[in-house]
């Protein structure tokens, strides 16, 4: 009889484990990020096209204008390559642990930092990042329905920027209850396609037009500290045009992997088509946007091509269509996010209404936010420089420093800090500019109009 007890004992705990392991599984397979992962290689080349190639490449003429020539070529360039290099070290990082997926950026940096640490370096500026995003999106399509309905109708009666962006929003209280990346794969697809075609009509359209009368490519402003803070502020520009490490380890995890074949080999091959599309669409913007209008070049190049009438609509709505694809992209981490805290932290049940409810309150409150502060340049510098620098620039350095310790004045030490320097200048600086252009412009807007 003596030896009876520990065995129910034993036999009790392990009935306990069984049954919380199966509620756990359960809920990975609930949750968006980690529910499918049947995805093929050109599901990573299209989901990084349509979550890098977004509202940015429009702004880099005038990020181009505000930088001059040299210092702008330049940091676009270096941008490609540091951003490139940083993606490489996060899909080689996402199954460094043998039998172990690192699903989210926060879990890597848990694995990097230590379990609170990591949550506290990690998700608050992802969650800035991808938020800001999506605020930023609702701003971009509410202007480009804008833009398309005065281009086809300009005779109508004006309509305000609220009520369009407010029609851009009911599309996303439509799209957002559908479960994971896999299902929006087709958004995507037809996202990535608009943003290569509304990229081509961009700088074709400059092309067509020519270079114009009384050019000039020096900087706009009067001021010395005028002209200061417009370059922090394209700085931020340029960031945020290369935003997509927010989302590219949850964008992996969707890929199957196996000891003989890891998700790596597929989600590498499709990053390096994602930035081929992504060089083939930023270079031609920036360099003849601004080599056709200098600094005279809009925030948004498509308000600086007014003619011919119907290719500039066509381009407008080929925005909305990306920008459609891009926000879902980046809210769906966060969606992730909302659902893991209502489910694992909350105790509320998995089911169609608490993700039907608790998405499309995320949908409004980005919708009234873009509203209230529609400041478009502005917000991308600000949250470019902000959110951006580190979660694209330096933090995927410092996890592979922490990580694999490379050894100390080699190459890969050295690279990882060059990054790391630039990418802290990039995070102070930039939102200085981006701040003090939504102070400037909050001067003379009037709430709601």
């Amino acid at each position: 009889m003596g030896t009876q007890a520990p065995t129910d004992k034993n036999s009790y705990d392990r009935a306990d484990i069984d049954e919380k392991l199966a509620k756990q599984k359960a809920i990975d397979e609930w949750l968006p990020i980690t529910s499918s992962r049947n995805a093929k290689w050109w599901y990573s080349a299209f989901h990084n096209v349509t979550a890098m190639v977004g509202a940015g490449v429009l702004s880099l003429p005038f990020a181009m204008s505000e930088l001059g020539w040299g210092p702008g070529v330049v940091i676009l360039i270096m941008s490609w390559l540091i951003t490139l290099y940083t993606l490489w070290q996060m899909v080689q990082m996402h199954e460094m642990v043998p039998g172990k997926r690192f699903d989210r950026y926060h879990e890597l940096g848990q694995y990097a930092f230590g379990e609170k640490l990591g949550l506290w370096i990690v998700v608050p500026q992802q969650l800035i990042c991808e938020v800001g995003v999506d605020i930023v999106y609702m701003v971009t399509g509410g202007k480009s329905l804008q833009k398309f309905h005065n281009s086809v109708c300009p005779d109508c009666k004006n309509i305000k920027l609220t009520f369009f962006i407010m029609i851009f929003a009911s599309v996303h209280f439509v799209l957002s209850p559908l479960p994971n990346f896999n299902s929006i794969s087709g958004v995507s697809l037809a996202a990535a396609v608009m943003s290569l075609s509304y990229s081509t009509i961009a700088w074709g359209a400059s092309v067509d037009k020519g270079v114009q009368q009384d050019v000039e490519y020096g900087y706009k402003s009067k001021s010395t500290s005028g002209t200061v803070f417009n370059f922090l502020s394209a700085l931020g520009d340029v960031a945020f045009a290369y935003a997509g490490h927010n989302v590219v380890l949850e964008i992996q995890a969707t890929i199957p992997s196996t000891p003989e074949k890891p998700s790596k080999g597929p989600m590498w091959k499709g990053v390096l088509v994602a930035y081929i599309v992504v060089a083939l669409c930023y270079f031609p913007v920036a360099l003849i946007g601004f080599w056709m209008f200098g600094n005279s070049v809009q925030d948004n190049i498509l308000i600086s091509l007014e003619k011919p009438r119907w290719l500039i609509a066509m381009a407008n709505m080929f925005v909305v269509i990306h920008v459609i694809g891009s926000y879902q992209i980046y809210a769906m981490p966060v969606f992730d996010m909302i659902e893991t805290l209502l489910v694992k932290k909350l105790h509320f049940k998995p089911s169609m209404a608490l993700r039907f409810i608790s998405r499309n309150v995320y949908v409004a409150f980005t919708m009234f936010v873009a509203i209230t502060f529609p400041f478009f340049s502005a917000l991308l510098g600000f949250f470019g420089g902000l959110a951006f620098a580190p979660t694209t620039y330096f933090l995927p350095c410092i996890m592979w420093l922490s990580i694999y310790k490379p050894r100390k004045f080699g190459l890969s030490w050295w690279t990882n800090w060059i990054c790391i320097v630039l990418g802290v200048l990039l995070m102070v600086l930039a939102p200085i500019g981006g701040l003090r252009n939504i102070i400037v412009q909050a001067k003379t807007y009037k709430f709601y109009n």
